[in-house]
């Protein structure tokens, strides 16, 4: 299915940027969290209220 015929194609070649680029923001997103306490995450999640 994905051989180097695909991956040399301009349709290939923008799955591999899109991956990376899935991979490089799942990487920032993570080290965004890593220094947090569970106090701080609990904080920064918005809770909804019941009337």
């Amino acid at each position: 299915m994905f051989d180097r015929r695909f991956f040399a194609s301009k349709l290939g070649q923008a799955a591999l940027v899109s991956v990376a680029a899935m991979v490089s923001f799942n990487i920032f997103a993570l080290s965004q969290q890593v220094g947090m306490t569970p106090n701080m995450l609990v904080a920064s999640v918005p809770m909804a209220t019941l009337a």
